[in-house]
């Protein structure tokens, strides 16, 4: 029995090793050594268009608007590419007009553009969730799996062929693009022994520049487009201590694939017919050879097996799984040992080594000391984050290392202090390396007691380049990136300890919120980039005017803020206010243009307008919002009547939207005669409004709110619907008559007013000559050339088109000229005064005689006598309405009134 005693403890020593699996690990790192020892070239047939900082920094935003990765894959089609795998996801909607682009980008790619769908935990970690592209943009491109299996050591070796989502098979990205699509074959382990400094790079924003030698280096080439840049996280840890990222992990795979290196273990039975011949190799030799012999034997077998390995993994694609047969070895030389060697010495010997070992291959500093925290240890990682050799610091104190005050003084930061803590507990402190400079850094304590006493053990690691980033994205979050003024939300935070200071020493703080008036326009004519020069100098004007004290933000496009205590502008908050808009007046440098830029300001106090953040940039914002509509290039401090006139509007618009939902509005209809015989022509539609509490309503209080809000479109077809439905009901009845109905800004701002006329026309059945359509000056004042089109469209319809409250606005003599109008009216307030006022009677005269030479037909409105009709017929004005022939009213009550044959004798 003893003779076979030490085959027994290696088999029992075996089956602790497969129990626990530190085969696994031992087999990973002998595969990964033989990768770093081979070396293969890959076959150039797939590049790498990397998303990297440089073309991050280049485009200048992020996240990309989708349509830049359609103009990408247009300029690809330009290279002829073979295939196109984009590693980015597509599984959520972005802006609309930019998912069509990328949409229209694949379809024209014509079906060789790989997308990529991957399974990710939901938030409760319990499920899982597939990402997949937008369903327009899976109808023209292949899908791919990008997921890849993380090992327990945190590395990357294999990869599968594909996996099913949702019950589909979906290939994975290596396999499409090698062509390779077994549904049933085990995943791979990637071969690592091909270089990735090999694989063929270039930058996105070469590609997208369209680059001639970038896209010459493309040609009949497919490529894996990803994220390569280090902030966008998509890293992956591979053997030998390498870092790739996704894109260059997926072309690994793909290489591996297309070199038909597409590795995989032995089976166990080839590792059981190993173990079988060790076990007799060393059952034969063991009382027959001396143990230094043994050792060598087993020494021998080894090498000749990592050998043999090595062979096998070069020429096929297998990979010998010796990690069993060396673990055999490692305890039959254990075992030979036993007799030989002492065994405490031997485990203290081997416990140092292994120390020895994991302290000199730590890529973080380690370092140890004695009881009186002198240096004992200093592996490689130090000497790389400090900069000292061993031999330089061992026996040195610890704390030489930590930054000094002053030169005399140690930081406040100190070993013993340090080695009080909790074992693991993580402090910073400020290093200094042999150079003199200091850093920051982090430092994991912990104490053991030694054969020697107390030993502390320090591992260590530079965050300087994590604390810079940190401030870095600390500083995007808080500013501007053009200006570099605060943002809206920095500015929300300091308002907020502003006033939260005003509560203790009862000071005011006063925000001003400052509008660019007619900045589309900079940006229209002179382009994007010269308004952001503009912007960029705003910032610098305003931040010169602003006192030490105040802040200045950019809120938005073409909006600022800036918020100062009103005790360093003298209490004086409108004279501050002139003052910013007077820093206007002279001309901004925007590169080597001189521009002019008038400014509106809002300005609100606190605590007076606003106890908080929220009110107070509300408030200021609506300050702002009278000063552009009321005062533009001006300033208007808040008042309360503006929030009250607001809320006004706000429940007019509430009813007034609920009032087209109960059908609360109706048509009155005022006559028009022919002045010379009286006779009947016409009858204008004007809407009311029948609240089911206040009755009546006057247009006079809700049209402007109408034409101003979301429903005025809607109101306005309402009025032309129900107008020529009653118009064409009349002109069934043998009534001929020109019904007129004003239009509103909406319609015209539509472009499809034209259109709608026709349709309206056709489907109430109304004669185009019947339709009379107003126009007020200001509808005409948004955009002449579109009016001057859509006019000419409804004339061709054969509808009369007349200019409404002639007389009354700045251009009325202009538009004359330029627009296509069948009439006019001459306003009320002229009419009212002709018999009193010869001025008035001068310009109704005059205009009388204007529209005849231009071949107009005039018509009165307002003739509230019999007087002024007779005055109106001398003077040559063909027709009229007005209170002397009768008031808007209901249709039926005009019909009865102006439609039956004993209304109409009496009208005679």
């Amino acid at each position: 029995m003893r003779r076979y005693r030490p085959h027994i403890f290696v088999m029992i020593a075996l089956a602790i090793v497969l129990a626990a699996g530190w085969h696994s690990s031992l087999r990973n790192v002998l595969a990964d050594l033989r990768f770093a020892w081979q070396s293969r070239q890959v076959s150039g047939d797939i590049v790498v268009i990397a998303i990297d900082a440089s073309s991050i920094d280049r485009i200048g935003v992020w996240p990309w608007p989708r349509l830049l990765h359609g103009e990408l894959i247009r300029q690809l089609q330009k290279a002829n590419v073979q295939d196109i795998a984009l590693d980015v996801d597509f599984s959520t909607p972005s802006d609309a007009s930019s998912d069509r682009n990328f949409a229209e980008a694949l379809q024209s790619a014509g079906g060789s553009v790989v997308l990529p769908s991957f399974q990710q935990p939901r938030t409760d970690r319990t499920t899982l969730h597939i990402n997949r592209p937008l369903q327009q943009f899976a109808e023209h491109s292949w899908p791919a799996v990008v997921n890849v299996e993380v090992g327990r050591d945190g590395l990357v070796r294999s990869y599968p062929f594909g996996e099913k989502l949702d019950g589909k098979f979906v290939p994975s990205m290596a396999a499409v693009l090698a062509g390779q699509y077994a549904e049933k074959r085990t995943p791979f382990l990637i071969d690592f022994s091909i270089r990735t400094a090999g694989i063929p790079k270039v930058s996105f924003a070469d590609v997208l520049s369209g680059d001639p030698a970038t896209l010459q280096k493309l040609r009949g080439k497919k490529v894996v487009i990803g994220g390569t840049a280090l902030e966008l996280g998509d890293r992956f840890s591979v053997p030998n201590g390498v870092i790739v990222s996704g894109p260059v992990l997926q072309t690994l795979a793909a290489e591996s694939l297309l070199q038909n290196r597409a590795l995989q273990w032995t089976s166990h039975v080839v590792t059981t017919a190993g173990l079988a011949l060790l076990g007799l190799l060393m059952l034969f030799s063991w009382r027959r050879l001396t143990a230094g012999k043994r050792v060598a034997l087993l020494g021998a077998t080894a090498f000749t097996l990592e050998a043999g390995a090595f062979a096998l993994q070069a020429a096929f694609p297998l990979i010998l799984d010796t990690s069993l047969l060396h673990f055999a070895i490692i305890i039959y030389v254990a075992a030979i040992a036993l007799d030989e060697i002492d065994i405490k010495d031997l485990l203290g010997r081997v416990a140092e080594s292994r120390f020895q070992r994991v302290a000199m291959s730590l890529g973080d500093g380690l370092i140890c000391t004695d009881s009186n925290y002198l240096i004992t240890v200093w592996n490689p990682g130090a000497t790389a984050i400090f900069g000292y050799l061993p031999e330089q610091m061992i026996g040195r104190p610890f704390d030489e290392i930590c930054a000094r005050d002053d030169g005399l003084a140690a930081s406040t930061f100190s070993i013993k202090n340090a080695a009080q803590l909790a074992a693991g507990s993580v402090v910073e402190f400020d290093g200094r390396r042999s150079n003199g400079e200091v850093f920051p850094v982090e430092a994991s304590f912990s104490g053991w007691q030694g054969t020697d006493g107390l030993q502390i053990g320090a591992i260590l690691r530079d965050i300087s380049v994590r604390k810079h980033e940190a401030e870095r994205v600390r500083y995007l979050a808080e500013h501007d990136t053009l200006t570099g003024l605060i943002n809206r939300d920095a500015l929300h935070v300091q308002l907020k300890a502003k006033i939260s200071s005003t509560e203790t020493d009862g000071r005011k703080v006063a925000l001003l919120v400052i509008g660019i008036d007619g900045f589309q326009q900079i940006n229209d004519m002179l382009g994007h980039t010269c308004g952001d020069l503009v912007l960029r100098a705003i910032s610098q004007r305003l931040t010169a005017a602003v006192p030490p004290a105040g802040l200045v933000a950019r809120l938005s496009g073409d909006e600022f803020a800036i918020a100062v205590p009103t005790s360093d502008i003298g209490e004086n908050l409108s004279r501050f206010a002139e003052q910013i808009g007077d820093g206007f007046d002279a001309p901004l440098l925007a590169g080597n243009r001189h521009l002019r830029v008038k400014v509106s300001i809002g300005a609100a106090v606190c605590p007076a307008d606003g106890r908080t953040a929220d009110e107070l940039l509300s408030n200021a914002h609506l300050a702002l919002s009278r000063a552009k509509a009321t005062n533009r290039g001006g300033h208007v401090l808040f008042e309360d009547s503006i929030r009250r006139e607001l809320e006004t509007r706000l429940t007019l618009e509430a009813e007034l939207a609920l009032a087209a939902e109960r059908n609360e509005f109706e048509l009155f209809y005022q006559p028009q005669f022919h002045l010379a015989d009286g006779r009947l022509i016409g009858a204008e539609a004007l809407i009311r409004w029948r609240h089911p509490v206040r009755g009546l309503v006057s247009p006079g209080e809700f049209m402007p709110v109408v034409n101003t809000s979301p429903i005025s479109e809607r109101i306005a077809e309402w009025v032309l619907q129900t107008a020529c439905t009653q118009g064409a009901a009349w002109e069934h009845a043998g009534h001929k008559l020109r019904v007129g109905v004003n239009l509103s800004p909406s319609q015209l701002e539509s472009g499809d007013l034209a259109i709608s006329v026709a349709q309206v026309l056709a489907s109430t059945g109304l004669s185009p000559t019947s339709l009379e359509l107003e126009v007020t000056e200001d509808i005409l004042l948004h955009d002449e050339q579109a009016a001057l089109n859509t006019f000419l469209e409804i004339q061709e319809l054969g509808v009369r088109l007349s200019f409404d409250d002639f007389g009354t606005g700045f251009a009325s003599l202009s538009y004359l000229k330029k627009f296509p109008l069948d009439g006019l009216k001459i306003d009320r307030s002229f009419v009212l005064g002709l018999l009193t006022n010869p001025d008035d009677a001068a310009i109704v005269s005059s205009t009388i005689g204007l529209s005849k030479q231009l071949g107009l037909s005039v018509i009165a409105e307002g003739i509230e006598d019999r007087a002024t009709a007779d005055f109106l017929v001398r003077m040559g004005c063909e027709e009229g309405q007005g209170y002397c022939f009768g008031k808007p009213m209901p249709a039926s009550e005009f019909e009865v009134k102006f439609l039956t044959a004993a209304a109409a004798a009496e009208v005679a």
